[in-house]
């Protein structure tokens, strides 16, 4: 499998868990309507676990713009692959996104909330005020990329398992970061879904609130790459 299938696939996979978690408790009439963000933190965990266990072999499963950009400015990733990298990504989470929809149509269909509906596709801020949430998404993300640092560093290998250090991290940022700006650390993971909001035929789906839409890019870029520069020095 090539570097852009496995990021491609992987990152489909994460997205298609990802939101579905967020539909299973956002989206009216489901079994797990109104769960809470405990359920939300621990289903991005395990589509982090299984998009990780599929491409990371084959990519070394970035899925996230960030840690692609992030690997290219600690010196640990090509820049001529960064391109191919990001528009596989991207790709994924179009995919995703929509096997997502596909899932839970009639369940999009019912909910009557243009709020409920959106936050399936994208994060949204407790409280708006768009410099802060860049702060907090800055944070979340320095935090997961240093991480990811040390993570790769280890000598300790555990077979089959060895996503799921990475998927313990994804829980620990959601359970402690997630409340002010549902914690997206992923420029692909927020607005590839934002795009397919934007264009699929859903009943009262409202707004996609492109006002908004910049913080979960920028946000997760920046740490990122702070991250990666403190990194250089240690």
């Amino acid at each position: 499998m090539s570097p852009f299938i496995a990021e491609l696939i992987g990152t489909a996979v994460l997205i298609t868990l990802g939101l579905s978690v967020v539909a299973n408790i956002a989206l009216e009439k489901t079994k797990g309507n109104n769960a809470g963000l405990i359920v939300v933190a621990f289903g991005w965990a395990i589509a982090v676990f299984v998009g990780v266990f599929i491409s990371a072999e084959a990519s070394g499963a970035h899925l996230n713009p960030a840690v692609t950009i992030a690997l290219a400015v600690a010196g640990k990733f090509d820049w001529s692959m960064v391109p191919t990298y990001l528009l596989a990504q991207f790709l994924g989470a179009f995919i995703g996104s929509i096997f997502t929809w596909l899932a839970y149509k009639d369940h999009f269909d019912s909910t009557q909330d243009a709020a409920s509906i959106l936050g399936v596709f994208s994060t949204g801020p407790a409280i708006r005020k768009p410099l802060q949430n860049i702060v907090t998404e800055a944070i979340a993300t320095f935090i997961f990329m240093l991480a990811i640092f040390f993570i790769q560093k280890g000598d300790v290998k555990l077979g089959s398992i060895d996503a799921l250090p990475v998927a313990l991290l994804v829980l620990g940022i959601g359970l402690s970061m997630g409340g002010p700006t549902g914690y997206a650390i992923n420029p692909a993971r927020d607005l590839g879904p934002r795009i397919i909001h934007a264009l699929l035929p859903i009943p009262n789906k409202g707004s996609s609130d492109w006002k908004y839409a910049l913080v979960p890019v920028v946000g997760p870029l920046l740490g990122a790459v702070l991250a990666a520069i403190l990194y250089g020095f240690l």
